[in-house]
């Protein structure tokens, strides 16, 4: 089998050519085979003409069938079974589909046995220039530094071309600006877009939009064209210094403006943006500058001055400084353009404010001795108005600060006074305010403190520190030290002072004791002989004289009592109690009084000893028990009522016999009718009757008796006994009237207890049986 292309082909295969010729040769193979083509995009109204297949063994006697299949077999290519002609029945697109691969055999016609072995073979589909070149990333944006040289790389773009490159120049792209030139240059070949232009400026431009064709054909006449967009932005440098507006920048700020707050602002602008238009301010060295700093404000770059010292209109009304502004960050490729920093002067007027007077010294001390006569002047505070106007001042006291006017002061020279006669152990320092005021604008004071030290006189004299008990051993030595003292005064502190102390001078030839002064505000009481005899002396008076050191030496004496006691041989105190030495001349100062401590101790014991037998007796007589005519119910209430009153009956005392069914209330007065029959009275009822009213009249006079009601029990035994009372009241009554006159025979140390026993009177009476009676108060 063969094949055949049709005359408008290129030219066949190599393989199927002979010198040039268009002429077929044999191979001995059955199939000569080789790639068909097909040009794509196809117009025409017939179907394309593809090829031929022929087998040798067709004799063309329709006795041999052609067959196809494969990739688009029935459907894109057909073939007449009889001639083998092959047809494209549609227009075909390589950048689809470049290539078919179908399959072709012989086979007979009648039986439809292949005549010979199936064979494959391609239609490449032949392309034409029906793509123009696409730029796939567009738009496309980019960047370059302000102030580049020329040539430097902005970025590459790349346009593609669906037709074949392998095959004419179809897809052969070339790349040129249509926009953007002078400033802009692209490679024709590579796509890389370069600046064209030196020192572009992004201050003067910033943005710059280039159109960019790519054409396919090689550039040539005809060839298809496609354009891109690119957005290229000049990136800010460093390549422009900070810039003041003006030379020279005025500002106010009244004198009173505090320390650390802003005055005034300036800015010195600058073309770049971000770091590089970042500025740095600084004052330059100056007099003027030293008063007030500046700082840069981050946001908005301005130049914030603050003040840094405090301000006063009468001192200087105006500064100049200079302030220096420069760039922080700073591009070395610039520096042949000049020094990247300005300068501008700073002129500040100070505002003068009305002010408070001001003091000359911020505290006074003043120093006034007590007891000063009222209206002395002790000082003077001065305060001046420094504003320009140099109004007058008037002082005065703050009131809270001198609750109880001790002082004054003069409001026009202010000098301070007293008021009141000062007292350094009252008070001893004073700490009032004193007030400044303008004249001419009230509103305006200042306050300054005045501190007054009250100074001490030595208006107190010396006295002991305390009461001392001296007391000195009966064995003591020559220049032994019995006791130390010391002094108090009230005049000064006690670190302050200083005391001396001595002997009278008007003293006796021969002394007992002396004082030793020790120079440290102490002082020693020293013995001057052996031995000391309680018997002969027990009390010794010592004085001494203390002095201190004011200007003025005031001295007071003072006594110390000395007590001879007896110690041990190792000096240590046993008594200093008085013995009782009776002598046939006379008693000494210490019997006696150790004859008085015994006297009132024997006092003691007899008053104790007729109180308990007075509380004895009544204790007896309330709380006897054993007699069984007792019917009486103790209790601690008031008014128990009728239950305590039926309790008992008032007429078994009367009359043992009575019969209980007669009982009635003895709280309730009867009613004649009522009233049971009374019982007949026994003998001895009127001397029970006159016992009882007796008793009840010492009652009602008793001045110990309980205000409630209470039972009063008395014992009564009848009168005329042969064998006398023996009642324990009674006895107590014979033991009441003895008669004490013997203790005046004792001698005059028993004088006074003899006194009082022999003053003392019983009125106590004969009790003889126990009665029990109720009586309400």
């Amino acid at each position: 089998m063969r094949q055949e292309w049709p005359h408008s082909q290129t030219g066949p295969p190599a393989a199927g050519r002979n010198g040039g010729s268009r002429g077929f040769q044999r191979v001995k193979r059955g199939w000569v085979w080789n790639q068909f083509f097909v040009l794509e995009e196809y117009m025409g109204s017939d179907p394309q003409y593809v090829g031929k297949l022929h087998t040798d063994l067709d004799k063309g006697d329709s006795a041999v069938k052609y067959t196809l299949s494969g990739d688009g077999a029935g459907t894109i290519f057909t073939i007449d079974q009889i001639t083998g002609d092959i047809h494209a029945l549609r227009s075909l697109d390589r950048e689809v589909k470049p290539y078919y691969t179908l399959r072709a055999q012989a086979v007979d016609i009648e039986t439809n046995r292949p005549l010979e072995p199936e064979s494959e073979f391609v239609i490449k589909v032949q392309d034409i220039n029906d793509n123009e070149p696409k730029f796939l990333e567009g738009p496309y944006t980019a960047s370059v530094p302000e102030m580049s040289p020329v040539g430097t790389y902005v970025m590459k773009v790349t346009a593609t071309d669906a037709d074949d490159p392998t095959y004419g120049n179809s897809a052969r792209v070339v790349y040129s600006i249509l926009h953007g030139q002078p400033y802009f240059s692209v490679d024709p070949k590579t796509g890389v877009i370069r600046t064209a232009l030196p020192n572009m400026d992004r201050e003067m431009k910033e943005l710059y939009q280039v159109l960019i064709q790519a054409k396919d054909m090689g550039g040539q006449l005809g060839g298809l064209a496609g354009t891109t967009t690119i957005n290229i932005t000049l990136s800010d440098v460093n390549d422009n210094p900070p810039r003041f507006s003006k030379s020279i920048f005025h500002l106010r700020v009244p004198e009173s403006s505090a320390v650390g707050s802003a005055v005034g602002r300036i800015k010195a602008h600058d073309l770049d943006i971000g770091k590089n238009a970042e500025v740095e301010y600084n004052i330059v060295p100056g007099d003027g500058g030293a008063m007030f700093d500046i700082t840069t404000n981050e946001h908005n770059q301005e130049g914030i001055i603050m003040l840094k010292k405090p301000l006063d209109y009468e001192t200087k009304k105006a500064y100049t400084f200079k302030v220096e502004a420069s760039n922080a960050h700073l591009d070395p490729r610039f520096h042949n353009f000049g020094p990247f920093k300005d300068t501008a002067t700073v002129k500040i007027n100070v505002l003068d404010v009305d002010e408070p007077p001001v003091f000359s010294k911020p505290s006074y001390a003043m120093d006034v001795y007590e007891d000063t006569p009222q209206g002395t002047i002790i000082g003077a505070v001065t305060a001046q108005d420094l504003d320009a106007g140099n109004s007058p001042v008037r002082y005065s006291i703050d009131w809270k600060s001198d609750l109880d006017s001790f002082f004054d002061i003069d409001p026009v020279r202010g000098t301070i006074s007293t008021n009141e006669l000062l007292d350094r152990e009252s008070i001893a320092q004073h700490n009032i305010s004193v007030v400044a005021t303008k004249v001419n604008n009230p509103v305006l004071t200042s306050k300054v403190a005045v501190t007054v030290h009250v100074l001490d006189i030595n208006e107190f004299p010396p006295e002991l520190a305390m009461p001392y008990e001296t007391y000195v051993c009966e064995s003591a030595k020559v220049g032994q030290v019995i006791q130390v003292i010391s002094a108090r005064d009230q005049d000064l502190p006690q670190a302050g002072q200083k005391f001396s102390f001595k002997s009278p001078q008007e003293g006796v030839k021969t002394k007992n004791f002396t004082i030793r002064d020790f120079g440290n505000n102490t002082a020693g009481v020293m013995t001057l002989r052996v031995g000391f005899k309680r018997r002969s002396q027990e009390i010794y008076h010592l004085p001494v004289v203390i002095e201190d050191g004011g200007l003025q030496t005031l001295s007071s004496t003072g006594t110390l009592t000395i007590r001879v006691c007896g110690c041990d041989t190792d000096g240590s105190l046993l008594t200093c109690s008085a013995e009782a030495i009776f002598l046939p001349v006379g008693l000494s100062t210490g019997a006696l009084i150790a004859i008085l401590v015994c006297i009132v101790i024997l006092l003691v014991i007899v008053v104790l000893y007729v109180g308990v037998r007075r509380q004895k007796k009544k204790e007896t007589l309330m709380t006897s028990k054993e007699d069984i005519r007792d019917n009486v119910i103790h209790y601690d209430d008031e008014g128990g009522g009728e239950e305590d009153t039926h309790a008992f009956d008032m007429g078994t005392l009367r009359n043992p016999k009575v019969i209980k069914e007669n009982m009635f209330r003895r709280d309730v007065k009867p009613e004649l009718g009522l009233c049971p029959r009374r019982p007949v009275a026994s003998q001895n009822s009127a001397d029970i009757s006159n016992f009882i009213s007796l008793r009840l009249q010492e009652h009602e006079g008793d001045t110990s008796a309980p205000p409630y009601d209470s039972l009063a029990t008395y014992a009564y035994e009848g009168e005329g006994s042969v064998a006398e009372s023996l009642s324990s009241i009674e006895s107590v009554k014979g033991e009441t009237e003895e008669d004490y006159d013997y203790l005046n025979e004792w001698g005059p140390r028993f004088k006074t207890l003899a006194g009082i026993f022999g003053e003392r009177s019983e009125s106590q009476s004969d009790v003889t049986s126990s009665i029990t009676t109720e009586n309400k108060h």
